[in-house]
């Protein structure tokens, strides 16, 4: 069987590339800004594409507007990356309700990401929890400290460990944590950011962030943090700062991966 980083068996980083699907088109926001928006794809299915063939496997998929509107409105564009690309997707943004988990499940999603719901509607958790906690992945989006909520729109007054100790309570085990305040900023993460979520998470996780360069990468892939589960890049991938077999490299610490840092070092 093949593992993606949250799977069971030997832990493995997993680069995701992102899919932020706005207006119908592939876009990165700067620190969760609608209105500091740059459209990289004007057809989401193409940078699927794209990354497919430069040797992803999965993908992340936001539905920007489900996550503003509160109910999904890319599942289309979902069910075409999926029959047309072939890499395993996960897919949030508006999943609110249990008729809207299934609909992505339907559509092909591998797994689900359960954003506002997650906190604001406890029963519908437990229910996709039980229903199918296995492919279920919380979103833990985090700007200035506290948790935001609403597609980055509504900050919280909640702590990202507190809430990551409520959920894992409650059955969850697979996050994706984002550092909103650095998201889109190209300036690397914070290992000891990094570091507390590892020490809070009771599973696995995905780190989203600031990704800039292949010396970003090696930084989360030298804290040594078993349950770090995957690394999500969007902007310094559009932006050709690396490659996805680069990428990947060294996150496993392969040679090649050595070579590209070193060459990428060398460059600077």
């Amino acid at each position: 069987m093949r593992t993606y980083g949250i799977a069971s068996g030997r832990p493995r980083v997993i680069l995701y590339p992102a899919i932020d699907i706005h207006r119908g088109e592939a876009v990165r926001l700067t620190k969760g800004d609608f209105d500091r928006r740059t459209v990289y794809a004007e057809d989401p299915v193409a940078a699927a594409r794209a990354w497919a063939q430069a040797g992803a496997r999965f993908l992340h998929v936001v539905d920007l507007d489900g996550a503003r509107t509160g109910e999904p409105a890319n599942l289309d564009n979902l069910a075409r990356i999926v029959a047309e690309v072939g890499v395993p997707v996960q897919y949030g943004g508006g999943l609110r309700t249990i008729p809207a988990v299934r609909e992505a499940l339907r559509a092909g999603a591998s797994r689900v990401v359960l954003g506002t719901a997650a906190y604001t509607e406890l029963d519908l958790l437990d229910e996709v929890v039980a229903a199918y906690g296995p492919r279920l992945v919380v979103s833990v989006d985090v700007r200035g400290g506290v948790v935001s909520t609403s597609g980055w729109t509504q900050t919280t007054q909640m702590r990202a460990e507190s809430v990551i100790e409520r959920l894992i309570a409650r059955g969850v085990h697979s996050f994706v944590y984002t550092s909103v305040d650095r998201d889109g900023m190209l300036e690397g993460p914070d290992p000891d950011e990094v570091r507390r979520v590892a020490a809070a998470v009771r599973g696995r996780f995905i780190y989203s962030g600031g990704i800039g360069t292949l010396a970003d990468l090696q930084t989360l892939r030298d804290l040594r943090q078993i349950n770090l589960a995957g690394v999500i890049v969007g902007k310094a991938l559009y932006e050709h700062r690396f490659s996805v077999a680069e990428g990947q490299a060294v996150l496993e610490g392969r040679a090649g991966g050595e070579r590209a840092e070193a060459a990428c070092t060398t460059a600077a």
